[in-house]
């Protein structure tokens, strides 16, 4: 099963870690610090377009992690995730 996440990215289900909100996780210092350490690392990758809302942790084959900003609130994606519109 696979999950879109907007502008033509599309990950396997099984490799998601987690779907965070955006906006309600970046006031902790901790998720801050995750997301430039992620940055300065090269692993995230904006499927965003616009304002992104969320972002998904991911494994990855060449790296321990990698981090997709979305511009779908995590409602959106849980819902894509639960229906398997890309089974």
């Amino acid at each position: 099963m696979y999950l879109h996440l907007g502008q033509n990215e599309i990950v396997p289900q099984r490799r998601i870690i987690g779907i965070f909100n955006l906006d309600k996780c970046s006031y902790e210092k901790r998720t801050r610090d995750y997301l430039a350490a992620a940055e300065r690392e090269g692993v995230v990758l904006d499927a965003s377009g616009d304002l992104p809302r969320s972002f998904v942790v991911c494994t990855h084959p060449y790296h321990e992690q990698i981090v997709y900003l979305s511009s779908l609130s995590p409602a959106a994606l849980q819902k894509r995730a639960e229906s398997g519109a890309l089974e």
